[in-house]
Parts: structure tokens; C-alpha cells; sequence
């Protein structure tokens, strides 16, 4: 899991971040602003500031924001002037959007406001539905609106071509103001805000919905936030039932807010069509005594304060029901409280003012278990000396300053009648007994409007001894006064008040700025009053002491990620001698870290080998030894009646002299009551891949042969743990057979199945030998903990991997993980892993004349609630998780992503089952579906590390052999919006590289892939080709995208780019090979097909072919995601000839991008009866090498048919 940040406001005003990943809070760096409320989300931070202005803080990224301004240039063709701007009265205008009805010419954009600016000036963009058009970039058509074409036809009396223009978002890191409507004042002041909504039911990406309160009791909502828009657009009203003094908006669709009355509301009708809601409902105070004055909201939970401090948990809350059914008193008395993430809660104190985090929540116990102080140092703390007299002066945030000579002093609360007064409570409070006495604070941005307002004027003190002004106290006050006047008004109290009383909040009233006062008194009547006092500085430098934790005013955790097995250094405060020795541990550097592990290990060898020296002469005491290992299981019968039976399983190892490890697998069953068995030789089994399924913990066994007839031994155990110790055991042994240890080699051929899981294989020399390759049902593949969607790697060692919640991770060097434990495990370099993907069900119906569309189907119809392909019955209530390491997190909900578009409700419109779905309706479709969707997480563990914080969708990494001196390797990403990145800093040291460069792009991309010679070829959303020019070691990002035209009628979905050669797959699963590649023009002349019912495809570093196919014949049935290897790829031969298959079943991704082996050169043996018959022949013809030639061809030809006698045609 990613770090991210906690946000909070101290009561100066002051916004601070605590990471997830960190250990102490860092001071905002655009601190030039006093803020009291912030709400934030994992993209960026809301705040209002102290003049009442609403303020955005966007997190810096390697990724720009980006928004594309467009128009449409439109001519009409008449016979004098050809194409002209000269239109018809009924036309469009010349300018105007693509509806036509809007006119837009190029000088009516403006930029929104200061915080954009223009990437570059208008041009024309010469791309039409994947298609390079003409230059120009007109289409042409017989009139407007019609359907538009590149090819200019007899008939086409109209054209029109699209103008592009970007501007980028430039104000990241700082606080940018948000400008109001037309460039007037806000609607109102606004007192409190809060931001949430984006996972409203399948929302589109990056939108965000933003709720404001003023000073009036009105509410607002800020239109048209989302990532290319971060500000927004504009401000609307919400009508509310009465004064509204404080609102919560949830990550989804909960928002509730708090009224003056006490009362509480919460919105109702909130949509992905309608994100404002529709109406109020009324929610009493969970107290009939007192009214709330803070409300927290989350996904399925709502907090609330009332006036007393007391906490109290709504029950009962979800989606559906988003009043809830009753209140829960908690325990902890708050002063405010924020859901973030996952429903974890934080809160601020009444007693200490102190954040604390709710500990124990989780989806089965939302409410959690208990509080827990955050007890972290400041980040200017670790620098500061432990003496209490470090404070000597602090900056004012009214450009003066105002200087005190001691640090031990306390704040006074009440109010004095007189200097007189004032001058004796000074001198009559000691600084021991002010040490004391308890600190109170100054409450100047945490005066909460919403604790002045609805607090009651005439309430009792507390159970703790406070009164109602602790609960209200007065703001801040900013008089004018004449410039000759300067005051600072410093209140105080005796010491037999606070026995009498507890005290109330003081007022500090900064009327101008101070000059500095003297740094020393004589008089000790003097020295004594500034000692009592406290002084609260609002400016940049420190106001605490490095003994004094922080005193909060505000928290929010609406974009910090914290869950039950998060592990947070939270905890531990470092203040005095623990900040120099924490600062102490912190200057060691990695460099001394790392000579200080090479001592020990020379030293540890040098010892192992002055031990082991002494005893080489003694005889081994055991030279063989076999064990054997069994337990009881089920089998899956090949034949009829197929059903699992019992049976019972052995595993016999043994080990020889030499140390090797060999075994043998057994699998005793009765047939017809006579006892039989299966057998397998452990070096024969190539894989074992376990299956996924809700009710059973099985896993499949592949040899060579079953590899072949798709026919693999598959087991399933009684428990998911004793199933995980077969595996780890198995995967041991077949290791232990081939001589296979420790991390996989840099050449390793890797890949994913569908379920996730990560395998790899050492390819053998021969792999790609010619004409005798390795076969691919021989290849010896074993797991790797982790779970992704796909790897790449190059000879290097470089590897990286994207889950399927796009999280990219970086290959560690570690090794098993996962299921794999003891020696089948590296001890370091595995970390916990997570990911998270959707399970998909769809609900079909048909139409009939008297209901309409129902769920009442034809007799030999789909079922209602099926998987995609109508066979099998998915209802939401039988469909489980893939596996039982899987739990929800989320529930169903309906996906408007579905491919062909939807209607509003997420419909799909066809004639009939099967066929194919759009997102509208007609006359002629009688059948209808939608998809639904639910979340599922997993957490796993393996030698993977996340790169942090862009998600991506797809990634290459450079080629190239394993003895390149190439010192940053080049690696391209493209993230889930569609952005083409660029890695810096990527080396053997550092595979995670620094950071990303962005790369522009006129388009979303969905495929890239860098091939030799630094050629970038991607694919882009619409299926169209682009290859970048001039990407070099010196310019890695390149200079412009040139756009290949893709082979007709086909989009494609895939590339990938070898040595010399690029494929691509369409998302017809048809293999196209790129032809006249060459140095000069490395874009290539022409497409050819090679090959149907391809899923993906990877070229090499020797520009060796490897595909995942579907439809493979097997013994059974047709088989659906196989690896299958190019047979006959040779330099003059880049296409190669046939197909040879290995694994499959399930396999969803591979790279071969990280074999570099050239295959060992075959000579071919000359037969001796042939040899003068030879001779003479090589003699007429002029030379020998015409004679072997011939020799080598006619053999090729022969193995090239024993090859295709096995192979498929995919």
C-alpha cells in the first residue's frame, strides 16, 4: 500500500502531514496562510483560511493535468470558390463545437484562471477513429451533421477539421485560491467544507464532489470537479430545511450535515446521474438532552460530537439506508471527529487537544475498539536541543515580533478587571507552579465557528470543570487602529482563581504589529509578569516547545489509507534525549550500513571455513537417505462418471551420495475395487498451478505429457493450509530435482496466469536453438509469491510487474513468498503485497408486449443472472470470491464502463443472446443486459515493492543482453488515464528508477513497448499506431509521435518491438507482422498477417516470438490461454514457421524479454557412405559450402515436419 497523508491544523493555524510511511508531521511549506478547516482526499487538499477564501492544495506528480481545448473549423464547397468559409445561412457556424450549435472560434478561450497556462498554440489534428487522415486533416461529408470520412468523394459538398489546444495546470504543491464565478466575490463567506464522492456508483474517473457551508447557514456545491479540472467550475445553492452550521460528505453517497438547532440532516437521492441529491431528511440528536455540532461521515459509517464532547456511532448505515437505525455512545469525550479510508475515524481531544486514531476497525467492526494518541515528533523537532529556554523569540504573522524570556509559562484564561489586577496575578504566579498548571490554548483558528454558534450561552461547567466559553471561545479579533498605537493585551489569572475554577480560553488581540521588545529587564517585577504569560506566535517560526506535544485544531483523513494491517510508526514520541539519539541513528548512511554487512559476512565465512577445514577428512554418516511423506486427498477422475474420489497420496524422495534429490509421486485409488495407482516422476513435472475455487483447495500436476493432452493431475486438500504445504513441499522437491536455487536469473522467461499468480522458468540454452529447439512442454515452470496481472523484465534484471488495481511494483531479488516457506523462501526481500480486482456478473432480460423488458426469458434463453458468456447462473447472492484468500470490499454495484457503451442505467441493447451489445436502444432489440460489479482484495506476500504513486496500465522495459554496459536502462509506462510516461534513474542498483517524465500525447494510450535501437512503438485507445522518433540514452522521451496506419478495418490492442522486429495484435486476436523494417525508415512499409486467436504476444531481444493463445486443441477440448513458441525465427526468417505449444490453460501474460542466450551453433554431421559421393559433387559445383547447404536444407525440412506434426495453428 502506497503512503499517504494525514492532514490537521493546529490552533494557529498552521497545516501540518503526518505519512502513513512516516514518523513525525511536516510543516506544510506554503505556510504564508492562517486556515481553519481542511477536508482532503488522496489527490489533493480543501481548505478555508482565515479570510473565510476557499484554497486548493494539489499534490505534485510526475503526471501533468492536462485539459484539451477543441473546435471545428467547417467549409462548404460552391463552385466559384471551391471550399470556403462561405456557408449557408442555415449552416453551422464556421466556428464552432462538435455539435455545431455552439460558436466557438479560435480567440473565445480564455484560461480559467491563473493557476493554468497553454502547453503550446492551436494545431490541427490529422486523426480520425484511428485513421491518419489527409493533410490537413479534413473529413468530408454530403452535408451537416453527417457521417464524416478521410476520402473526399464526388458527392461531398461539406468538410470540417478539429483545431487541439492543451492547457496545463501549473499550481501543485501550494495553495492556489479558487476563483469564484465571474470573477466576483464568493457567494458567502464560507466557515467549513468537505470533499468527497468519487466511488458514487462506478463515478467517472477523477470526479469529485465539494460541499460548503457559510457564515449564513447556507449550503453549496461546487460543479464540475475531476482530474483534468481540479478547481472546478462554479458554485451552486442548496436549499436546505434550515441553518446549516457544519456538513461531512462521505466517500460514496453519504452526506450529512449539522443544523443550528442541533439536529442533523442527511442527503437522500445521490447518484452517478444526480451527485447533488434531491432531498433532506431530519435525523434527531443522538442526545435528547443536548444537540450535535460535528457529524463525520464514511462509506457506511457516521460520527457525531455533541455539545457535551461525547462521541456517538450511528448503526445501521449503508448505501441503501443512509440514515441509519440508531445511536451507540462511545467512549472518549471529542472535540471533533473525521472518517477517512476504509471508515477508519481520527479525532481530536478535548483534554490535550492530541490526535487520535481510532484503533479496530474493520469491515466486520466498523465502530472499532479503542482511542490512540499519534505521538510523533514535528519535523523541525529533530533539530531543536532539549531545553526549555530554545524558544527565545518567534516571528509574527503581522510582520512583527514579540520576544519572551522564558519558556515556562502558562495561559491564563480568565479575564481581569484591571491592570492592577493583571499586575498581581503576574507577580503572584511562580514558574514551578506555573509548570504545573495546565496549558491552555489560545484558540485562534480552532475558535470553531460551528462551538460559537450552537454552544449554549448560560451552560454549566462540565463534569471536568469547563465552562460554556471553553466550548465557544471568541475568535480572533483584527481591529484598525492609528498607527502610532500598539498594543499587545496579555491576560492572566492567580494562582487561587485556577484552584477556585478552571480556566476559560484567552483572547490574544494582535491590534498592530510589535517592534521587538528588550531582550533583558532589571526589574524583576517585570521579568516576572512576561514569565506568567504566554505568547502565541502566528508566524513562520516554532511555537512550541521541544517538550510540548502540538495542540490540534483540525483533522482530516479523508485521503489517508490506514487499514488493520497497516503497520504505522505512530506511536512513539522522540522529544529530548530520544531526538538525539533518533537524530544520531539517522545519520548513518546506507554506504556505512553496507561495508558494516560485508564485515560480518567475511567474517562469518572466514569462520565456516576454518570449522569446516578440520572435518573434510571424515566420511559422510548418512550417504543415501529416502523419507516419505502422505496424506489423504481428492482426485479429480479423467473418465466417466468424472467426479472426485478419495484417494490417498505419497511423495517418496530420496538423495544420493552426490547430493542430488530425486522422487517419485503416488496416488493410490480403487477402481471397480481393485486398488490401482498414477505415478509421476518429480524431474518430470513441469508446473503446479493452484485453481482457484470457493468450495475446494485444489491444485493441478503437469508433466510433459499432460502438458500436451491438457490433461493435468489435479488434487484438491481438505484445508487451504494443507493444500499450501503440498505446494511449498512439491515446489521444493522439483527444484531440489533440476538443481534449481535461490532467485531466478536475470534471463528468466516470466509470466502471469489469469488468476494472478507469477511464474518463471529458466530457459535452457536450446530454448531457441535452430533447428532444434527446446520443446515447450518441457520448459519447467515454478511460483513466485505476489500477485499481478502482468511482468515485464529484461536481461539485466530488471523487472516490474502492475496488479490488476494497476499498482506498479519492482521485482526486490528475493524468491518464493506466497505459499512457499523455509528453504523454499528467501529469508529477506519479501514484503507484503496487495491487489484488488472486480468479479463481474450480468443481469439479462427480454422484452415481451405486456411487461416490456423482464426478467421472464425464453425457455432457451441464458439464464437471468449469468456470467458473460450466459452458461453458467451468477446471481449476486451464490457468487463468492475467487478463492478464500480473497474478501469483499465493496458491494455490487452497476458498471457503466461496460465495453460498447451503456444507457444511464447501465444497460446494453442487442436483437437476441449472443450478439453484439450497444448503449442505446431500437426498434429491433428484444434483449437487454448490464453488467455489475463488486471489489475483492487479496493480501499476499513476495519479493515485490511498490512504486509509488501513478497507476499503471501498461509497461516496457528496454532489451538487451545480459553483458550490456548500458547504465540507465530505459523503461515506458502508460498510466490508467491513458498518459505516456517515461522512467528516469532506472539502473541495476536502482531498478525503481527516480521518477517519471511525461510524454505528450494528442490521445489516451493503452500498449507500448520498446524494442533494440531504442524504437517506442504504442498503441492508443482508438486502436491507431504511433511510433516516436529520436528516443535515444541522450533524449529518452524523444521528440514527436509519427501515426502508422493500422491494417485495414482492424483496431489494434497490443504491440510489442524485438531486435528488428514489431507485432501487434488487433482486437480481433489476429497476429500482424510489421514489414520493411530498417535502419533508415523504422516505421515500416506494410502489415502482415501471421496467425488467429492470439491474446498476446512478445518479441525478444533476439527477436524470438512467444504468444498466449486461445482455441489450442487439446485431448478434451479447445484450450484457452497457452503459451506457444515461433519455431524456425532466424535472422533471414524473422517470421518464423509454425508453432510449438507448452503450458496451458488459464495463462493470461509472458515475457521472453529477458532471455538474451543465443542459441548454440549445430553442425550437421555428414553421413560417411555420402562423403566422396559429396566430395565429387562440391567439386563440379565450385565449392564445399554449396554441399552443406543442400545438406543442412534437407534436414531442416525434415524436422520442420516433425515440429508441425505436434504443433497448432493458433
Amino acid at each position: 500500500m502506497p503512503s499517504s497523508l494525514l492532514w490537521a491544523v493546529d490552533v494557529y493555524g498552521r497545516v501540518y502531514t503526518l505519512s502513513t510511511a512516516g514518523q513525525c508531521w511536516e510543516l506544510c511549506k506554503d505556510a504564508h496562510l492562517e486556515f481553519k478547516r481542511l477536508t482532503s482526499v488522496q489527490q489533493c487538499c480543501w481548505g478555508i483560511a482565515g479570510d473565510h477564501q476557499v484554497y486548493l492544495y494539489v499534490h505534485s506528480s510526475d503526471v501533468p493535468i492536462r485539459y484539451q481545448e477543441e473546435t471545428y473549423e467547417n467549409q462548404r464547397w460552391n463552385p466559384v470558390d471551391r471550399f470556403c468559409e462561405k456557408l449557408l445561412p442555415s449552416d453551422r457556424w464556421q466556428w464552432s463545437d462538435v455539435t455545431g450549435l455552439k460558436h466557438q472560434p479560435l480567440d473565445s478561450f480564455r484560461l480559467p484562471s491563473e493557476h493554468w497556462e497553454w502547453e503550446a498554440d492551436w494545431y490541427v489534428d490529422e486523426n480520425i477513429d484511428g485513421e491518419p487522415t489527409e493533410k490537413g486533416g479534413w473529413t468530408y461529408a454530403i452535408d451537416f451533421p453527417a457521417t464524416y470520412t478521410k476520402d473526399k468523394k464526388w458527392n461531398s459538398c461539406v468538410r470540417r477539421r478539429r483545431w487541439i489546444r492543451y492547457r496545463r495546470y501549473k499550481s501543485r504543491d501550494t495553495w492556489a485560491k479558487i476563483p469564484s464565478q465571474d470573477d466576483g466575490p464568493l457567494p458567502d463567506p464560507f466557515s467549513d467544507i468537505s470533499a468527497g464522492g468519487w466511488e458514487i456508483t462506478d463515478e467517472p474517473r477523477g470526479r469529485l464532489s465539494l460541499w460548503a457551508v457559510s457564515l449564513q447557514g447556507k449550503m453549496w456545491y461546487r460543479e464540475g470537479i475531476h482530474h483534468h479540472n481540479p478547481e472546478g467550475s462554479m458554485w451552486t445553492e442548496v436549499t436546505t430545511p434550515g441553518e446549516v452550521v457544519q456538513i461531512s460528505c462521505g466517500p460514496s453517497d453519504l452526506v450529512w450535515a449539522v443544523l443550528w438547532e442541533g439536529q442533523l440532516l442527511v442527503r437522500e437521492g445521490i447518484s452517478r446521474e444526480n451527485p447533488k441529491g434531491s432531498s433532506w431528511v431530519v435525523v434527531d440528536s443522538p442526545s435528547t438532552e443536548v444537540g450535535a455540532i460535528h457529524v463525520a461521515v464514511g462509506i457506511n459509517v457516521v460520527w457525531a460530537v455533541t455539545k457535551d464532547r461525547k462521541v456517538w456511532f450511528r448503526r445501521g448505515v449503508n448505501s441503501h439506508n443512509p440514515c441509519g437505525t440508531g445511536w451507540i455512545g462511545m467512549v472518549g469525550e471529542m472535540v471533533m471527529v473525521n472518517v477517512g479510508l476504509n471508515d477508519q475515524v481520527w479525532g481530536i481531544s478535548c483534554e490535550d487537544r492530541a490526535v487520535y486514531i481510532r484503533q479496530g476497525v474493520t469491515s466486520s467492526e466498523l465502530s472499532g475498539k479503542t482511542w490512540r494518541a499519534i505521538a510523533v515528533a514535528r519535523d523541525d523537532d529533530r533539530s531543536r536541543s532539549g531545553s526549555a529556554n530554545s524558544l527565545a523569540s518567534a516571528g509574527c504573522f503581522f510582520s512583527g515580533e514579540v520576544r519572551v524570556q522564558s519558556q515556562s509559562s502558562v495561559m491564563n484564561d480568565a479575564e481581569s478587571s484591571s491592570e492592577t489586577e493583571r499586575s498581581q496575578a503576574a507577580q503572584s504566579t511562580s514558574p514551578t507552579h506555573a509548570d504545573a498548571m495546565k496549558r491552555r490554548i489560545p484558540k485562534v483558528t480552532s475558535d470553531s465557528f460551528i462551538s460559537e454558534l450552537v454552544s449554549d450561552k448560560e451552560r454549566k461547567p462540565g463534569r471536568d470543570g469547563r465552562d460554556d466559553q471553553e466550548e465557544g471561545a471568541p475568535q480572533e479579533q483584527d481591529q484598525e487602529s492609528d498607527p502610532q498605537e500598539t498594543s499587545i493585551k496579555l491576560l492572566s489569572q492567580s494562582s487561587s482563581q485556577l484552584g477556585a475554577r478552571d480556566s476559560q480560553w484567552s483572547n490574544v488581540d494582535l491590534e498592530e504589529a510589535q517592534p521587538p521588545l528588550p531582550a533583558a529587564a532589571s526589574d524583576t517585577t517585570e521579568t516576572s509578569s512576561l514569565s506568567s504569560v504566554a505568547t502565541y506566535n502566528l508566524g513562520m517560526e516554532e511555537q512550541y516547545g521541544v517538550d510540548e506535544h502540538p495542540l490540534w485544531a483540525w483533522v482530516s483523513g479523508g485521503g489517508c489509507a490506514v487499514d488493520s494491517h497497516t503497520h504505522l510508526n505512530w506511536f512513539s514520541a522522540s522529544t529530548g534525549v530520544s531526538s538525539s539519539v533518533q537524530s544520531m541513528s539517522l545519520s548513518i548512511t546506507p554506504a556505512q550500513t553496507a561495508a558494516w554487512r560485508k564485515q560480518i559476512f567475511e567474517q562469518l565465512s572466514e569462520r565456516s571455513k576454518r570449522e569446516m577445514e578440520n572435518f573434510k577428512h571424515y566420511e559422510q554418516a548418512i550417504e543415501q537417505s529416502v523419507w516419505v511423506k502422505k496424506g489423504n486427498m481428492q482426485w479429480w477422475r479423467d473418465w466417466k462418471p468424472n467426479k472426485w474420489i478419495d484417494v490417498r497420496f505419497a511423495l517418496e524422495q530420496f538423495s544420493g551420495s552426490d547430493g542430488n534429490r530425486d522422487g517419485i509421486l503416488f496416488i493410490y485409488y480403487t477402481f471397480n475395487d481393485e486398488k490401482k495407482y498414477l505415478h509421476a516422476f518429480i524431474n518430470e513435472i513441469t508446473v503446479l498451478v493452484p485453481v482457484l475455487n470457493d468450495t475446494k483447495h485444489t491444485f493441478a500436476i503437469y508433466t510433459p505429457e499432460r502438458t500436451k493432452q491438457r490433461w493435468p493431475i489435479r488434487l484438491t486438500a481438505a484445508t487451504e493450509q494443507e493444500m499450501h504445504d503440498w505446494l511449498a513441499l512439491l515446489n521444493l522437491s522439483c527444484c531440489d530435482s533440476r538443481g534449481i536455487h535461490g532467485p531466478p536469473c536475470k534471463q528468466a522467461i516470466w509470466s502471469t496466469t489469469c488468476k494472478g499468480d507469477i511464474y518463471v522458468c529458466e530457459p535452457a540454452p536450446n530454448l531457441e536453438a535452430v533447428p532444434y529447439p527446446l520443446p515447450c512442454d518441457q520448459m519447467f515452470w515454478r511460483q513466485i509469491g505476489g500477485h499481478l496481472r502482468l511482468v515485464e523484465s529484461n536481461s539485466l534484471g530488471i523487472v516490474w510487474g502492475i496488479g490488476y488495481d494497476h499498482t506498479a511494483w519492482v521485482y526486490t531479488g528475493g524468491y518464493g513468498g506466497g505459499f512457499s516457506q523455509g528453504l523454499g523462501s528467501s529469508t529477506d526481500n519479501i514484503h507484503t503485497q496487495t491487489d484488488v480486482k472486480s468479479i463481474y456478473i450480468y443481469e439479462n432480460q427480454r422484452w415481451n408486449p405486456v411487461t416490456g423488458y423482464s426478467s421472464r426469458g425464453l425457455p432457451t434463453d441464458r439464464y437471468m443472472w449469468s456470467d458473460v458468456s450466459g452458461l453458467q447462473e451468477c446471481t449476486k447472492a451464490s457468487t463468492k470470491p475467487p478463492s478464500p484468500q480473497w474478501t469483499w470490499v465493496s458491494d455490487w454495484c452497476i458498471d457503466y464502463n461496460t465495453s460498447g457503451g451503456t444507457d444511464r442505467e447501465g444497460w446494453q441493447y442487442a436483437a437476441d443472446f449472443p450478439a453484439t451489445y450497444h448503449g442505446y436502444k431500437t426498434m429491433k432489440d428484444f434483449v437487454r443486459r448490464r453488467r455489475w460489479a463488486r471489489k475483492c482484495k487479496i493480501t499476499t506476500t513476495g519479493p515485490w515493492l511498490e512504486v509509488p504513486p501513478i497507476a499503471l496500465w501498461d509497461l516496457t522495459v528496454l532489451p538487451c543482453s545480459s553483458q550490456s554496459s548500458v547504465e540507465e536502462v530505459s523503461l515506458w509506462g502508460i498510466s490508467n488515464k491513458g498518459d505516456v510516461l517515461c522512467r528516469i534513474g532506472v539502473t541495476q542498483q536502482s531498478p525503481a528508477g527516480t521518477s517519471w517524465l511525461h510524454v505528450g500525447t494528442d490521445q489516451p494510450f493503452k500498449s507500448i513497448s520498446i524494442g533494440g535501437g531504442y524504437q517506442v512503438w504504442a498503441i492508443a485507445r482508438d486502436g491507431s499506431t504511433f511510433y516516436r522518433g529520436s528516443v535515444s540514452a541522450e533524449n529518452p522521451a524523444g521528440d514527436c509521435w509519427y501515426h502508422i496506419p493500422s491494417p485495414p478495418r482492424q483496431k489494434l490492442k497490443q504491440v510489442s518491438v524485438g531486435r528488428t522486429s514489431v507485432y501487434v495484435v488487433d482486437e480481433n486476436s489476429n497476429l500482424w507482422y510489421r514489414q520493411g523494417l530498417t535502419p533508415s525508415y523504422p516505421q515500416g512499409s506494410s502489415w502482415e498477417h501471421i496467425s488467429n486467436n492470439v491474446r498476446k504476444v512478445c518479441v525478444g531481444p533476439l527477436d524470438q516470438v512467444w504468444i498466449i493463445a486461445d482455441k489450442v486443441q487439446g485431448s478434451h477440448s479447445l484450450s484457452c490461454g497457452t503459451v506457444c513458441h515461433r519455431v524456425g525465427v532466424q535472422p533471414m526468417e524473422p517470421k518464423g514457421q509454425s508453432w510449438d505449444y507448452g503450458i496451458g490453460g488459464g495463462w493470461e501474460h509472458i515475457t521472453i524479454r529477458g532471455n538474451s542466450q543465443e542459441a548454440p551453433r549445430i553442425v550437421m554431421p555428414v553421413p560417411a557412405e555420402n562423403t566422396l559421393e559429396k566430395k565429387g559433387r562440391v567439386a563440379e559445383e565450385g565449392g564445399e559450402g554449396g554441399g552443406r547447404t543442400a545438406s543442412i536444407s534437407s534436414v531442416l525440412c525434415i524436422k520442420e515436419e516433425e515440429l508441425n506434426g505436434n504443433a497448432v495453428s493458433c
